[in-house]
């Protein structure tokens, strides 16, 4: 098993990708297959990464075995060296499935020695460029260039992307010069690529045309009006991470734009994972961002014959090379007998299930429908005891509630053949269905279980402990919602699996807190100052502005009396170079109250408390720096987060050999208990949001008390050069 993995790997598969493969016995066996024969074609060993991946490309998406051969020696041989001429040839192989092969309509179709030169390249685009030279100039760098990519690979079918890429990025740049301040400003939208409408969802590509399909279709329209319909199906069994922010985004923003609706669905088919407040959360936090089949089953495709009950054990139906069930061609008479039974609970559970007679697209075979589980439910309590599974509910309920587009995360790519065929069996209206990639995260983890495991040992404190990326716990760390769907829409809905650093969302987050989160002052480990020349009684208002660069947005009143409270760290015993805040030898001036004040005298040792005099500014030098202040506050608890890991991918064995809960950072949280702020604050409510003047940005947390005040920092005013 070992020496398969280290085979794999060999050829540029990553170590998890690799054991997955070798799991897969067909794949497994396919692609050893196309490694040796490559490796002989070749005459070396070694395999270098592109090949690999195209020797694994050919070995998952190839349908005829005997083909493996012939397929292989062009790749060994480098005639076909890119993902488009293996798509191409791919194709060409499926649809010519007789012997002999023509290899001269091959090659051609294939661009097998192909050469596209320099100059071609050059011309190509520049003819692309001249044809959308309005529209460039006025939208300058917010013009989709994918078009022009498009257009000019068009032209060019065999040229290297990346060399018409450049070519395109060259001319563009001497087309409209640099990019302005206006062009890197990114406005957010939702990205249709390239979704059918809602009256030509049978155009999609693998979407499965009957007789009745248009007639189904025609319905649908009139019922629908022809409005977009999508839906968020979420499994409650856990909290919304990032992740689900994405696929909010995508399924209610696509809908918005296009004046449809989405709807909120639980998929709620496996009870004992299941509990109240994941109910509750899910529906809190789609709020927050945005925004019974069982006659149908044994009156419709059991009596067809498309389905059937089967005594397998869930063991044996593990893997992708499971015998064909001994059970499949029982009569259907039969069948409609067990599967009532199997509802009135006269099995034990995995002693049946009833199966679907398809191959789905990975190779598996006749998954299950509906299997027995004496686990209460949430909702209808003990009324059932068979619950279907998602390969069954997802496309019936689609095509109930008539979703026009049902988007779904790339790893249901390989059940969309059972979502096709299932509503065909069952002759009803067939939505598409459309992958996108996920959304991660660098330095977390969202799987729940593994969540559930840092709840359980401690190292976080619940779900929405705010050092995890899950929505509850981001609300609580202050995100904003808007500051989630920004990100969202800057980074886009492709195919491709998108990984991204934690940064570029605080960014988003920055954003939108700078026009959002009112000024106030906080002081988070405080140093007594006494100012001696006042007079003692003195009390004084300073009015302080909400938003320094826009006085229109109000203000609010703090006191100033002779004795104040600033940071530890603006005050040093000993000057240094670049220092420029309060030394003995050097004055500040303190933020917002018209005063500078100067040392008078050292404290002999650890400073605690600083005597100091105070003039107007108007009459004084103007000091080198200005610092923060409180006078007269409040008392509050401040937590300071940083990553929970230690790694950027805490789940990587060759990063993280003990596992991600031995990468914990010990200095995740750090609890200030004795922190003071301005009493301005004093009313504010739980996810209140601030900006605490030059130390970051501060969220109230939900353990606020009419007796404390708890802030969590949300985050630092500038990106941390050390988090990148």
């Amino acid at each position: 098993m070992a020496d398969i993995v280290a085979l794999f790997a060999s050829v540029g598969l990553s170590e998890q990708k690799a054991k997955e493969t070798q799991k897969n016995e067909a794949l497994s066996a396919a692609l050893k297959d196309a490694i040796t024969r490559a490796q002989m074609v070749s005459g070396s060993v070694a395999i270098d990464k592109a090949m690999g991946t195209l020797l694994y490309g050919m070995a998952s998406r190839l349908r005829d075995p005997s083909r493996l051969g012939f397929l292989t020696e062009y790749i060994a041989e480098r005639r076909i060296s890119t993902e488009l001429q293996l798509s191409a040839a791919l194709d060409f192989v499926k649809s010519h499935p007789q012997d002999p092969l023509d290899r001269s309509t091959f090659e051609s179709f294939c661009g097998v020695g192909a050469v596209v030169t320099p100059e071609q390249i050059e011309d190509a685009v520049e003819q692309v460029i001249k044809k959308y030279k309005k529209e460039l100039l006025s939208d300058r760098y917010r013009f989709n260039m994918g078009l022009l990519m498009g257009e000019a690979r068009t032209a060019l079918k065999w040229a290297d992307g990346k060399i018409i890429k450049n070519e395109v990025d060259m001319q563009v740049l001497h087309l409209l010069g640099p990019k302005t301040e206006a062009d890197l400003e990114k406005k957010a939208k939702v990205r249709n690529g390239n979704l059918p409408t809602c009256s030509e969802n049978y155009k999609t590509e693998g979407y499965v045309v009957t007789p009745n399909t248009m007639n189904l279709l025609k319905q649908h329209l009139e019922l629908t009006g022809g409005q977009v319909r999508t839906r968020f199906p979420p499994e409650p069994n856990g909290i919304l991470h990032i992740g689900h922010a994405k696929a909010i985004n995508f399924n209610f923003g696509f809908a918005k734009s296009n004046d449809g609706i989405c709807f909120l669905r639980y998929d709620d088919t496996n009870p004992e994972k299941e509990e109240e407040k994941y109910f509750t959360a899910i529906k809190d936090m789609v709020e927050w961002l945005v925004f019974i089949l069982y006659y149908l089953d044994e009156s419709l495709w059991i009596h067809r014959g498309q389905a059937y009950v089967c005594h397998q054990r869930g063991e044996e139906l593990k893997g992708h090379n499971v015998p064909a069930s001994p059970w499949r061609d029982r009569p259907v008479e039969e069948s409609l007998v067990l599967f009532r039974w199997m509802k009135k609970g006269l099995f034990a559970e995995g002693e049946v299930t009833l199966r679907m007679k398809l191959v789905m697209e990975d190779g598996k075979m006749d998954p299950v429908a509906y299997r027995i589980k004496y686990t209460p439910h949430h909702r209808t309590g003990d009324a059932w005891c068979i619950y279907p599974t998602y390969d069954y509910t997802h496309c019936l309920c689609d095509s109930i509630e008539h979703i026009t587009h049902s988007l779904c995360t790339k790893e249901f790519q390989a059940r969309r053949s059972s979502y096709f065929w299932l509503c065909n069996a069952l002759d009803v209206y067939c939505p598409v269905q459309w992958e996108y990639g996920r959304l991660n995260l660098t330095y977390t983890v969202v799987s729940k279980r593994k969540i559930i495991k840092l709840v359980e040992t401690g190292a976080v404190r619940d779900w929405d402990d705010p050092r995890l990326f899950t929505l509850t716990a981001l609300r609580r760390r202050g995100f904003p919602p808007q500051a989630i769907n920004n990100f969202c829409a800057r980074v886009g809905v492709t195919v491709a699996q998108t990984t991204m650093e934690p940064h570029l969302l605080e960014a988003c987050v920055r954003d939108v807190l700078n026009e959002e989160a009112p000024r106030v002052m906080a002081v988070l480990e405080p140093l007594k100052v006494t100012i001696t020349n006042l007079p003692p009684d003195t009390k004084k208002e300073v009015r302080v502005p909400n938003f320094p660069l826009n006085e229109e947005k109000g203000s609010h009143v703090v006191p100033f009396s002779t004795t104040i409270y600033i940071e530890q760290s603006d005050f040093r015993e000993v000057m240094e170079k670049g220092y420029k805040r309060l030394t003995p030898e050097q004055p500040v001036g303190l933020r917002h109250a018209g005063y500078i004040i100067s040392v008078q005298r050292d404290s002999g040792g650890r400073v605690v408390e600083l005597e100091v005099t105070c003039s107007g500014t108007e009459s004084t030098e103007k000091p080198r720096g200005f610092i923060h202040w409180v006078s007269n506050p409040l008392q509050c608890e401040v937590r300071l987060y940083e990553r929970l890991f230690q790694h950027k991918n805490p789940e990587d064995h060759t990063e993280v050999p003990g596992g991600f809960l031995s990468d914990i950072n010990p200095n995740s949280l750090q609890v200030i208990s004795s922190a003071l702020v301005d009493q301005s604050v004093a009313s504010s409510k739980v996810f209140d949001k601030f900006q605490f003047e030059r130390l970051g940005y501060f969220s109230v947390d939900p353990d606020t008390t009419s007796q404390k005040l708890v802030f969590n920092r949300t985050v630092t005013l500038k990106e941390d050069p050390g988090k990148i």
